[in-house]
């Protein structure tokens, strides 16, 4: 006994045909997550960096307008008209030692900028200034002006006791531990913000894979279906993918009931072929005398038989798309035209709404209409009336005639194939077999009753509603 092989592999088998494709369903969804992942990480970093930025900034800038009150508040002029500090107010070391730095200047307008009262630290070097803005208020601002070091200046113009100018001060300090705090900051920045998309992507990634993991189920279902290891999928399903798997399962169900179909359909053509055939056969091997007779009659059977599984075939293959419709009215006019040119003695009438429609192919429709009138003119007394109406879900279309009728007893018989109760006018009896197998395979039904307005038969055909 031969091991069925696994799924997997029989998911791999088919190697003749490939569908074609529009990319990875899962890589779509990953790339979309990732792509605003980022987005959102990229946005949020710059926002978060520019305020810890300025917090960083700003801490530093009130350490510089701290020391600048303090000179500021300390000075006053000496007896030489040069700016003295009354109290230690720029006690800081750095100001003491050459290039710390840290700086402080004072100068005033219209003065070189040699003359200016430097901070020690300082040494050679000024701090330029200008009369381009005035300065009253607080300023803090970059500078460049010593190519070896940026630095961070704070000013402000102020009026000393006993002077007649306002003095600059100006308080400086180098940008490099200002700028080493900002570039820790946005290395933790980076870092935590990659670390945190990276898992947000591992995240999506995983919910990709486990939210479309039923549809993997359900690949790995049909593959056992064609394998023949099972024939409808019977895993419980989420309630999004449930659906799908309904309708997959009732399409199966209705190809079985196709595949079931044909093969009725098959035996019992090939069992009403049998028949006949044996007859041909014995009068052949008999060498009757009746022998062309006997084939005619028989051929013409085996026609017959062969006529109305046809077309229940067809109406079988039709059937299953959903969109199959038809409009009864021009069907109707059609039909008519057709019956009214073969028996030009007798008058169609028809009534009913004109806009109704039926889940019915047309030619099918044509056909048991056809069936159905041309009888009522072929076996009514020369007049036939066709009712349309609509009725919960249906549409039911009433002929009626004015003949003979048919007896209560005989109305089931004849839908039976080849039944025939008026022997003497042309036809196969197939007729109303054939109206009865495609309105039932359409869902429909049909029924004979007797007219109460013109006293013959009447034929109820009911058909479902396509609007």
């Amino acid at each position: 006994m031969t091991t069925p092989p696994p799924v997997s592999a029989l998911a791999d088998a088919p190697q003749r045909l490939r569908s074609v494709t529009t990319g990875s369903l899962s890589r779509r969804m990953i790339l979309i997550a990732a792509a605003w992942i980022g987005l959102l990480l990229f946005g949020g970093g710059f926002a978060l960096d520019s305020v810890l930025k300025n917090a960083v900034t700003r801490n530093f800038d009130d350490q510089l307008q701290y020391v600048l009150r303090s000179l500021i508040a300390s000075a006053e002029i000496g007896p030489d008209g040069e700016v003295v500090f009354a109290r230690d107010a720029a006690a800081d070391p750095r100001f003491l030692e050459p290039y710390s730095g840290l700086y402080w200047q004072v100068s005033a307008p219209g003065m070189p900028v040699t003359d200016a009262f430097p901070s020690r630290s300082l040494w050679d070097r000024r701090l330029a200034f200008g009369t381009i803005h005035d300065d009253r208020d607080v300023h803090f601002y970059d500078s460049k002006q010593f190519s070896d070091e940026k630095l961070r200046i704070v000013e402000r113009d102020a009026r000393l006791p006993k002077s007649k100018v306002h003095w600059r001060f100006q308080v400086a300090q180098s940008r490099s531990g200002l700028d080493a705090q900002i570039t820790v900051l946005r290395r933790t920045l980076v870092r935590s913000f990659a670390l945190l998309g990276l898992g947000l992507i591992v995240l999506a990634w995983l919910q990709t894979f486990y939210g479309l993991w039923p549809l993997r189920r359900v690949r790995e279902e049909i593959a056992r279906m064609r394998a023949g290891l099972s024939n409808r999928v019977d895993t419980a399903m989420p309630i999004e993918v449930a659906p799908m798997v309904e309708e997959l399962n009732a399409l199966i169900e209705h190809n079985e009931r196709q595949a079931e179909e044909a093969r009725r359909h098959a035996g019992n053509l090939a069992h009403a072929l049998k028949t006949p055939l044996t007859v041909i056969m014995n009068a052949a091997t008999a060498q009757a005398d009746d022998l062309a007779d006997t084939v005619i009659r028989e051929a013409r059977t085996m026609r017959r038989q062969v006529d109305h599984h046809l077309a229940r075939a067809r109406a079988v293959g039709r059937r299953g798309s959903a969109h199959s419709r038809a409009d009864v009215w021009p069907s109707l006019e059609s039909v008519e035209r057709a019956v009214a040119r073969l028996y030009r003695h007798v008058r169609i009438d028809v009534a009913g709404p004109r806009d109704l429609q039926v889940h019915v192919e047309r030619q099918d429709l044509d056909e048991m209409l056809g069936n159905l009138i041309e009888n009522a003119a072929k076996y009514g007394g020369g007049s036939v009336f066709v009712t349309v109406a609509a009725q919960a879900g249906f549409v039911e279309l009433m002929i009626e005639d004015d003949g003979m009728g048919i007896p209560e007893e005989d109305r089931i018989r004849i839908f039976d194939r080849g039944v025939r109760l008026d022997s003497g006018k042309p036809g196969t009896g197939l007729g109303m077999a054939i109206v009865r197998d495609v309105a039932e395979i359409y869902g429909g039904t049909v029924s004979l009753e007797e007219s109460d307005d013109l006293g013959g038969l009447l034929v109820r055909l009911r058909l479902p509603a396509a609007n």
